[in-house]
């Protein structure tokens, strides 16, 4: 039973580790807003890499992780936009 307990806590400790390294990568690619034609896609590119990596092994848990943080990613840069131009 203790071992069990060892495995799930080492799981989530490796589990929230990956998540942060993956999002402070995240961050560094560009990626334009609101769909103007100008700029980098390097974010969407990123996903498209990790949908290809899923068709290829489906089922891992990286992959599905690394889906999720690119949506949160998408989500806080739009969430900033918007936020930005409130301001103005």
């Amino acid at each position: 039973m203790e071992s069990s307990k060892l495995t799930v806590n080492i799981s989530s400790i490796v589990e929230t580790d990956f998540r942060e390294r993956y999002n402070i990568y995240l961050r560094t690619k560009k990626q334009r807003i609101f769909d103007k034609y100008i700029g980098f896609n390097e974010l969407e590119d990123e996903r498209k890499i990790v949908n290809q990596q899923v068709m290829r092994s489906p089922g891992r848990r990286g992959e599905i992780i690394k889906n999720e943080e690119i949506d949160k990613e998408f989500s806080r840069r739009y969430s900033d936009y918007v936020n930005s131009n409130k301001r103005i």
